[in-house]
């Protein structure tokens, strides 16, 4: 837990308009100061897991489909057996950037470190995004502080190749200790350039307060999936289900210091492609 100690007090959030004052504290208190962001536009990428089976079967097809609908960035979920100069030549053909990858801590511990750097590299990548925690790093107190060691040490080994490492929530996250919940622990214990990727459904499926959240950790925030959510019509897109889209756009362009919106929409109402095509203009036309 007090790896945090020996990491570098360099600003990490580096988006246009953005004035940060990163500050480290002790324990039990956020590692970052209020921070001051002018509205400015921020991309628009997608979580390609949306569309892992079209991947699949034609990678090339459905990344021109993406690109054609107005997203800006990916983010990966799986390479499907492509190398990182095979899929950065696809992005760069239709273009598009890679707004994140998920991936496992695994991939950034030890020998595996060098491979994903140079993966990442490749793909023009600097958000590596842990989609999963196993039981054992977060069944106790002292497995969680042993993990939240691990981010920041990751943290500060990222840190000469321009990357960071990052956590996407799900609902275990939100179970406590001593009535701390993990993410605000991660959030407290973690250094400022570790990224608290809000997946805005995820977190009001088991009752999170998500402005809240985004207000308890400013500039933490620099992807968020934009996943809608809704008590009565699981299947709604976003602009018709339950979330107030206007306050997490004013907060992400605010406090939150979001350089990435990241729209992921997971229900199997719809053919994916046409349901990622509505949300992308439902969410446009609440950003104007």
């Amino acid at each position: 837990m007090h790896n945090r100690d020996r990491l570098s007090r360099r600003d990490w959030l580096k988006s246009a308009g953005a004035i940060l004052t990163v500050a480290g504290t002790g324990c039990g208190a956020s590692m970052t100061e209020p921070l001051q962001v002018s509205t400015r536009n921020i991309p628009i990428g997608v979580q390609l897991y949306c569309v892992r089976r079209e991947l699949a079967e034609e990678m090339e097809s459905t990344l021109a489909g993406l690109a054609e609908m107005g997203f800006e960035g990916v983010e990966f979920a799986d390479y499907f057996e492509r190398s990182a100069r095979q899929l950065r030549g696809l992005l760069d053909s239709n273009g598009l950037r890679c707004c994140g990858t998920h991936i496992l801590l695994d991939d950034m511990l030890g020998d595996n470190l060098q491979a994903t750097v140079e993966f990442n590299q490749e793909l023009g990548n600097q958000y590596l995004i842990v989609r999963w925690l196993d039981e054992s790093r977060r069944n106790s107190k002292e497995s969680f502080a042993d993990t939240i060691g691990l981010f920041n040490q990751i943290a500060e080994n990222l840190e000469p190749h321009g990357m960071r490492v990052g956590y996407h929530n799900h609902d275990y996250i939100f179970e406590s200790f001593n009535g701390k919940s993990l993410w605000n622990t991660l959030g407290d214990e973690t250094h400022s350039s570790v990224v608290l990727q809000l997946d805005t459904g995820n977190a009001s499926l088991v009752g999170v307060d998500i402005y809240q959240l985004l207000e308890r950790n400013p500039g933490r925030t620099a992807t968020i999936h934009l996943k809608p959510y809704s008590a009565g019509k699981p299947d709604a897109y976003i602009g018709q289900d339950d979330l107030d889209w206007k306050r997490i756009i004013e907060l992400c362009e605010t406090t939150a210091g979001t350089e990435w919106y990241i729209v992921e929409y997971e229900m199997d109402a719809y053919p994916p492609m046409e349901a990622l095509k509505a949300n992308l203009e439902s969410f446009k036309t609440l950003l104007s």
